[in-house]
């Protein structure tokens, strides 16, 4: 079917525009005023980052003091920094690829099974764990959204174990405090009752001694009147 010129002149218009807006979109590229380009394919929208602006991005997750996670939905570690790796004690190429709750505790596999199953996770997503390691965690939970590949979920990790160590002997020095007020309170109840004890045998002291001032008395008098007898005896012819 062959165009009419009405119909050239207006895609070729549409082909001017749209080399307009490209070599605009170049421009911002090379200039650096792009960080990263949002395109829409069958596989919906994607973000590919442009490698000027990712290079500090990575540099300054790669040189943070905490770890860094990449999670899957299904609980998969799809990217870790090096501080993570030394955190659980493995090369980060054993790490990648790895299921998180290899890492943790028995005890603790279910918390982090439940917070995973969660479909949202708010920024003020935290928990703490314990690793096989016996080192302690606090993972911070951030949910990328869905232009980012929104299924997978960032974790910024940092290491408690030096703030838990203190809390323990803390917790320790409670309940050795608690254990100590127990026996004072006992020690005093026994101070209580032993100078309850003592007043009891004080006071059966104070009536044993009453009675014997009074039986001591009574003969002094019977023996005063004896002599008197006596006497009086003698003095008759």
């Amino acid at each position: 079917m062959t165009k009419t010129k009405k119909q050239l002149i207006i895609e070729n218009e549409e082909i001017h525009s749209r080399l307009i807006e490209a070599e605009e979109t170049l421009k911002a590229i090379r200039s650096g005023e792009v960080d990263a380009i949002m395109v829409s394919g069958t596989k919906g929208e994607q973000v590919y980052s442009i490698n000027s602006a990712e290079t500090p991005y990575r540099t300054f997750i790669e040189e943070m003091n905490e770890g860094a996670i990449t999670l899957s939905k299904e609980g998969i570690i799809l990217y870790c920094n090096q501080r993570f790796a030394e955190l659980v004690h493995e090369p980060i190429e054993c790490v990648i690829g790895s299921y998180l709750n290899r890492f943790v505790a028995p005890n603790d596999k279910s918390k982090l099974d439940y917070l995973l199953a969660q479909q949202t996770h708010n920024k003020n997503d935290v928990l703490i764990i314990s690793l096989i390691n016996k080192i302690y965690l606090k993972l911070s939970f951030h949910l990328l959204p869905s232009y980012l590949q929104g299924d997978h979920c960032v974790l910024i990790a940092t290491d408690i174990s030096e703030m838990k160590k203190k809390e323990n002997e803390l917790r320790e020095l409670h309940r050795l405090l608690e254990k100590r007020l127990v026996q004072l309170q006992d020690l005093r109840i026994e101070l209580i009752n032993a100078k309850i004890d003592a007043k009891v045998e004080n006071d059966k002291l104070n009536n044993t001694n009453n009675k014997l001032v009074k039986e001591i008395t009574r003969h002094k008098l019977l023996e005063e009147e004896l002599i008197l007898k006596l006497k009086k005896k003698k003095a008759i012819p």
